[in-house]
């Protein structure tokens, strides 16, 4: 007799993944993924490119505790990538991010979107 152990997703896993998410938005302008999880990346680049726009150390320190490793940029270039952005969106009071909605997955018939930068 076997058991099939089956591994569940802590909060530590959930988080992150998000973080992971947030910082591919960042360092690729868009990424495809449930229309759940769009929700929730939307609202931390959001607050992420806010948070660069005020330009001290402080702020600096939060996002490098935030922003992941990437396969393309380090997260030293992600916060200047970030830097830049801010500059981008001086003068926007918000919305950095848009989410598209796409038809369903058909595996498991979930509802797929695109987060991108404005």
């Amino acid at each position: 007799m076997s058991f099939v152990i089956t591994k569940r997703k802590d909060s530590a896993y959930k988080k992150m993944v998000l973080r992971q998410q947030v910082t591919d938005v960042v360092a690729y302008g868009q990424i495809k993924i449930t229309l759940a999880q769009a929700k929730e990346v939307k609202k931390h680049v959001d607050k992420l490119i806010t948070l660069a726009k005020k330009d001290t150390l402080p702020a600096k320190r939060k996002i490098l505790s935030i922003i992941l490793n990437n396969k393309k940029y380090s997260r030293q270039n992600l916060l200047k990538k970030l830097a830049d952005l801010a500059k981008k969106y001086a003068t926007r009071k918000g919305g950095y991010t848009r989410v598209v909605r796409f038809e369903s997955r058909q595996g498991d018939n979930s509802q797929i979107a695109l987060v991108q930068l404005v």
